[in-house]
């Protein structure tokens, strides 16, 4: 056996080395997939090492092993699992990502809405991350209400993350950021900076206002949220998740869509195999019936 393979079943790490062991990667793995959802398999081990180790500066602590006992051992657990968990999460977003989603809702689903008599659009980004997702839909809603101003909108948006949702609710993003969005909707809906180098935009205040921000956790039991969505978006999120907890949050979720509310998911994401009160009606793309 290799000096690697030994050491990757040993309890502990090699002497002199910042690594985890094995025991400690386990208990780690085991407690972000339990609290989060979030797959944890062992050619992750490299990348969590990498972000625990930005959480341990903050800390003071010197090693990732120090870090687990401080975990498990010194019982602060409640008091740093948010920040672990803040420490973990992928937070991959941008403007219009998935271009043919937000097709969709303005050539399709919109105007059926409308044709419904839906007075108030009410949309949900269940996994919001720093808000392209969510001020997208926005630019999209607002459009929409341009051409038929009895029609209002609001979003949620939730995310685990509090360090993106911070983020999302300043509204404020690299200047390479807004490269997908077309000029037209740049210039009603992105200010600039005022400084000059500062590569940086916020979007309208007009938009702003019609997001609301909260901490959620997709793998709570129940979620604090109405139940007559018409529009919710949890995209690329269940592709961390094992086909048993795809299955519970997507049947959790149906239940705080309407009648006829749209679900979209991630073009990787797939419910099939899991029964759920929804059709396809596009790629990625189901309405509850």
């Amino acid at each position: 056996m290799s000096a690697a393979a030994a050491w990757a079943e040993a309890d502990e790490a090699p002497i002199g080395s910042d690594q985890l062991s094995a025991k400690n990667f386990k208990r780690l793995a085991d407690l972000i997939q339990g609290y989060s959802g979030i797959k944890m398999p062992s050619n992750k081990r490299t990348m969590l090492e990498g972000r625990l180790r930005r959480r341990m500066r903050v800390v003071q602590i010197g090693t990732l092993n120090d870090y687990c006992r401080y975990l498990f051992e010194e019982d602060r657990l409640e008091a740093e699992i948010v920040h672990l968990i803040d420490a973990v999460t992928t937070n991959k977003t941008e403007f219009f990502r998935e271009p043919a989603h937000f097709q969709f809702l303005r050539d399709k689903a919109l105007p059926v809405l409308a044709k419904g008599g839906a007075r108030t659009i009410k949309a949900w980004s269940a996994a919001c991350s720093t808000g392209a997702e969510p001020y997208t839909l926005a630019m999209v809603l607002e459009e929409s209400r341009r051409l038929n101003r009895r029609q209002d909108y609001s979003i949620l948006c939730t995310d685990l993350c509090t360090q993106v949702l911070g983020q999302a609710v300043s509204g404020i993003f690299p200047e390479a950021m807004i490269e997908p969005v077309e000029m037209d909707l740049r210039q009603r809906y992105v200010m600039r900076a005022r400084e000059a180098g500062r590569a940086e935009v916020r979007i309208v205040p007009e938009l702003r206002s019609k997001l609301s921000f909260a901490r959620l956790n997709l793998m709570d039991d129940a979620y604090p949220v109405e139940r007559d969505m018409d529009i919710l978006f949890c995209r690329n999120i269940l592709i961390y998740f094992d086909k048993p907890t795809q299955a519970k949050v997507l049947s959790q979720l149906c239940q705080h869509l309407r009648p006829g509310g749209y679900l979209f998911l991630g073009h990787s994401e797939s419910i099939v195999g899991i029964d759920l009160p929804v059709r396809q009606i596009a790629n990625t793309v189901f309405q509850r019936g």
